[in-house]
């Protein structure tokens, strides 16, 4: 139960699903760890029931539990973002002392990292933002680890981090990611990128549903058989599953008795409102965030679909080859957000000097956590071949593959809007495909627009220079 000294290697404070999955994961290989939480039933409820014979030491106050750890103490907190986490750090900092390591595991704003890393240097402590992902199943099983902080912090931490992460066919899902807030920064793009995939598969759901009127078993037939290839993911995997589910009440599929109304934690806004301040294009991750909060008008949206009509007619092709190009469209819409999601990391690390490893994320995303998917192994070895790529979109093996699919991509385009299917997230990342490829946009208009109205200036493409015109006679 104990180390050679007699302390825990290891504790962590805040036992609800994840803090408890990950204090057993610990436990399970072999790393003596301290709990706390702030309900004293929570930890003796753990210590007595699902730890009871581990390597587990429940502790009843902020000193018992900070009194458990080994020099330099290391300590996991899993608590609610926000001001509970400051809450906490205030109550640990008099108990510490310098050298000691304080790990955020919650799904913190990177600002409130960074700032914390910061008033905690200070003050010789050091700070840890690890971003968590993987759901509690990941949490106990191994999830992907994102931390940042000081690399010396990373490196004492490595031991117990590199066991209890998912382990893949080239690692364990976790590394440095970089210093200071770099962890939950990576972690907040990494949902971003979720809240994509997410959205791409319900609209593609939806075009499947409405287009060809497939049951629960039909869906879950194509989306098993998309699962064996290249679009194989914990996401498509589940959705397969999520088919076959009834409920017992009516014995209908149960996905078709939710409310259409998605629920959000807020780092999917977090994401779209950076980039915004970065100034890079993310709009697929946009739609995936603008359709969660357009789902929640759900009052609104009924009392306007008796009023605002749109095209009447049904699709009349061929039902297969309809189904193939919807997977191409995904695979080429799902490209797309990565290609943002990657973009976005890019311009962050040279920002906010991250100095991040783009195919080392790549290769911690596949396992463990939400997103993983056999599609990062092409990612991982697109940044190998080109540490500098701007954008995944310009690597030669994704380039490819859109071209050899875009066809069936516009096509399901069209689709949906000829049926008045939306298409949110679909047609925003080929919006994003057209405009990326196009070596003139229509831009110079806006420019001489604002030059009219506001005299912003303008520059010539065949002389070097800043121009104002008076364009009124």
């Amino acid at each position: 139960m104990e180390t050679e000294n007699g302390k825990s290697s290891i504790g962590l404070i805040g036992l609800a699903v994840m803090g408890e999955n990950l204090a057993l994961n610990i436990a399970n290989h072999g790393f003596p760890i301290a709990v706390y939480n702030r309900t004293t039933e929570k930890t003796k409820e753990l210590a007595e029931g699902r730890a009871q014979g581990k390597a587990l030491v429940p502790t009843y106050t902020m000193a018992e539990f900070v009194a458990a750890l080994e020099r330099p103490r290391k300590m996991i907190i899993l608590v609610k973002a926000g001001a509970p986490v400051d809450a906490v750090i205030d109550q640990l900092k008099p108990l510490l002392e310098p050298g000691d390591i304080i790990i955020d595991g919650g799904n913190s704003l990177f600002t409130d990292t960074e700032r914390r890393s910061v008033e905690l240097e200070a003050q010789n402590l050091r700070f840890v933002g690890m971003g968590v992902s993987g759901g509690e199943e990941g949490a106990l099983n191994g999830p992907s680890l994102m931390p940042g902080g000081p690399e010396t912090a990373y490196r004492e931490l490595e031991p117990i981090l590199t066991k209890i992460a998912a382990q893949v066919d080239d690692g364990p899902c976790v590394t440095y990611i970089g210093p200071r807030s770099a962890g939950h920064y990576v972690k907040m793009v990494h949902n971003g990128i979720e809240y994509g995939d997410m959205q791409l598969i319900a609209e593609v759901y939806d075009l499947l549903k409405q287009t060809l009127n497939l049951g629960a078993d039909e869906l879950h037939e194509v989306f098993s058989l998309w699962n064996e290839g290249e679009l194989q993911s914990y996401l498509i995997e589940i959705t397969a599953d999520i088919f076959t589910k009834l409920d017992e009440e009516t014995g209908k599929p149960l996905v078709d008795l939710i409310l259409d109304k998605a629920g959000q934690k807020g780092t999917g806004k977090w994401v779209s409102q950076n980039a915004f301040d970065l100034g890079v294009p993310i709009p697929t991750i946009n739609a995936a965030v603008e359709s969660r909060i357009l789902s929640s008008y759900k009052q609104e949206r009924v009392s306007a679909s008796a009023i605002l009509k749109g095209p009447v007619g049904q699709f009349t092709g061929d039902k297969q080859l309809f189904i193939d190009a919807v997977r191409d469209a995904l695979y080429c819409a799902k490209i797309c957000s990565y290609a943002q999601g990657m973009a976005l990391l890019r311009a962050a690390s040279k920002e906010f000097k991250y100095e991040l490893n783009l195919s080392e994320l790549a290769r911690i995303w596949k396992g463990g956590c939400i997103i993983r998917a056999i599609f990062l192994d092409k990612i991982k070895n697109a940044f190998r071949r080109d540490p500098e790529l701007p954008n995944l979109l310009i690597d030669p093996q994704f380039s490819e593959d859109i071209q050899k699919r875009q066809a069936n991509w516009r096509f399901v385009v069209q689709t949906a809007t000829q049926l008045g299917i939306p298409s949110y997230a679909i047609s925003a990342s080929l919006s994003y495909y057209d405009a990326y490829r196009s070596a003139n946009l229509p831009l110079n208009l806006t420019q001489a627009q604002r030059d009219y109205f506001g005299a912003h200036t303008y520059e010539r493409i065949d002389k070097g220079g800043v121009f104002h015109t008076e364009w009124q006679k």
